[in-house]
């Protein structure tokens, strides 16, 4: 199943009256279990014990109108979110991160995880450029297609 497959299937989750999926098949197993009683950010900070409370993250610019200083240089595209929920820029809280700013991206390359729902899925980039901004801090939530990097595509 892909991400947003992932996403569909839990948004149908939450809107009908179910508590527990279970989906097999020869190639995967995947078991969604609704639980109200726990708060998703008191599962992050098990997960992610050193991870200080994120303040809020600037707002994003629109994909329209990036930031006024680079109008005149090269396009900056987005790297958005494909599912609802906590953003990690690295597989845990011991590694160096995926991507920081500066890093060169190629399309395909893994540059963030999303957590959702006790499952980490990996974010690939759709775009290939160089990183110039961090748009989440880690361990930040996150909504379905929010801007997550700004990349500066190269011609």
């Amino acid at each position: 199943m892909k991400a947003k497959e992932i996403q569909e299937l839990i948004d149908f989750i939450s809107n009908s009256g179910l508590a527990e999926v279970k989906i097999e098949t020869d190639e995967f197993k995947l078991s969604i279990k609704k639980n109200s009683e726990v708060p998703a950010a008191k599962n992050v900070e098990n997960h992610y014990s050193q991870a200080a409370p994120a303040p809020s993250p600037e707002p994003a610019p629109k994909k329209d109108a990036p930031e006024s200083n680079e109008n005149s240089g090269p396009p900056l595209l987005e790297v958005k979110s494909p599912m609802i929920g906590t953003f990690y820029r690295s597989p845990n809280p011991d590694s160096d991160f995926f991507v920081n700013i500066g890093d060169t991206i190629q399309k395909g390359q893994t540059v963030c995880i999303i957590e959702a729902m006790k499952l980490f899925n990996e974010v690939e980039s759709e775009i290939s450029g160089k990183i110039v901004k961090v748009l989440v801090d880690d361990a930040s939530p996150v909504e379905y297609d929010q801007p997550l990097f700004l990349v500066e595509t190269q011609n």
